[in-house]
């Protein structure tokens, strides 16, 4: 397998936005670990409790908390990291909540994204150092067919709900300004399309693993909503790991700017049940599920899957960890946290194994 070079990253200043939800946490954990320069752009901790606090990144980091909506803070954090790397991750990112609330999932979705462009447009009319630029949006901007193989880059995007339309817009709103601004390649500008991730620390409502987790906490049966549809599941670290590897390609050569899916192979593409019959099965003990699929639910998709092809022949790139070994990190992960562990040593050590497992 090949992985992203931790020395490539030494150094490097990186603007992360959204550094404080959980896959942000996951990856400044990671760049710190490398010796990256790391400034994060971020609302506060969107739970409670939350990776971000007990990750023991805060101290080790500049940690700004301000609305991706707001150009004017986003512009003074950016001008003050003058960063050589962007990662972009800040984002409403659940479906429900963006049922509840679309005018929001917009505003942050789209034109959050248009902001954190226009930083890097100004920046490189006044001559700094960025070159790598990743806008990270999800696997829900394709127009979902419900066929049985994975889209590919090239499948039109039409999101259906708020939230995968929206990230659909924050995708032709990067392709605009790549076109427009950044077509002579200065700055390398990519999108990655990643699938659903599982790992410890996620404390997010309507997700499936946190769910399990909490009602593991309480002593009840695991509530599953939808049991029969299928996800492109992985271990949070594949999708940041991939990141990490695109965005260092495209600095030192511009040419692999580009979109790319990342997602698990088929055999990791499972259903919701099968996803918690391994959790149940790593947890061991009484654990159990029961369906409770809503009658009125708002819409979801039943199947999803992406084709990876493009980012494996790329790079070389394979996922690592298949679906039980993810469960049985997320479950260790999840055990420590309830008896008050060392979380920063779990990450640190998950961090380690899967960049030592080639």
């Amino acid at each position: 397998m090949v992985h992203y070079d931790p020395e490539f990253y030494r150094g490097k200043r990186v603007f992360v936005t959204g550094h404080t939800g959980f896959k942000g946490s996951w990856l400044c954990k990671m760049l710190l670990m490398a010796g990256a320069e790391v400034t994060g752009y971020s609302l506060q901790p969107p739970t409670q409790p939350n990776l971000f606090s007990i990750a023991g990144v805060e101290d080790k980091m500049h940690s700004v908390i301000g609305d991706i909506r707001d150009f004017d803070a986003l512009k003074a954090a950016f001008d003050a990291a003058q960063p050589d790397i962007v990662l972009h991750l800040a984002a409403q990112p659940i479906v429900r909540d963006s049922y509840k609330d679309p005018r929001y999932t917009y505003e942050t979705n789209v034109m959050g994204t248009v902001n954190l462009l226009e930083c890097v447009r100004l920046a490189r009319q006044q001559g700094r150092a960025l070159r790598s630029v990743l806008n990270v949006t999800t696997d829900k901007v394709y127009h979902n067919n419900e066929w049985a193989w994975g889209y590919r880059e090239n499948e039109p995007l039409d999101g259906f709900d708020p939230y995968s339309n929206s990230k659909s817009c924050s995708e032709l709103a990067t392709h605009s300004y790549i076109n427009s601004f950044f077509a002579d390649k200065t700055v390398a500008v990519s999108t990655a399309r990643a699938g659903n991730v599982i790992g410890g620390g996620d404390f997010a409502n309507d997700r499936i693993i946190p769910d399990c987790v909490r009602a593991m906490a309480a002593g009840r049966k695991i509530g599953v909503r939808n049991p029969y549809s299928t996800r492109p599941y992985q271990h949070v670290l594949e999708p940041l790991a991939a990141y990490l590897l695109i965005a260092q390609r495209q600095y030192e050569d511009s040419r692999f700017a580009g979109y790319y899916n990342v997602g698990p192979d088929d055999c990791d593409c499972v259903t919701t049940g099968t996803l918690v019959d391994l959790f149940c099965r790593a947890w061991g003990g009484d654990a159990a599920w029961e369906n409770q699929a809503e009658a009125n639910a708002p819409h979801e998709a039943n199947f999803l899957k992406l084709d990876c092809s493009k980012l494996k022949t790329t790079f070389g790139w394979t996922p690592r960890w298949h679906m039980a070994e993810c469960m049985e990190k997320t479950v260790a992960f999840s055990k420590i946290w309830l008896a008050n562990g060392d979380v920063p040593a779990e990450m640190e050590k998950e961090i380690n194994i899967f960049l030592e497992e080639q």
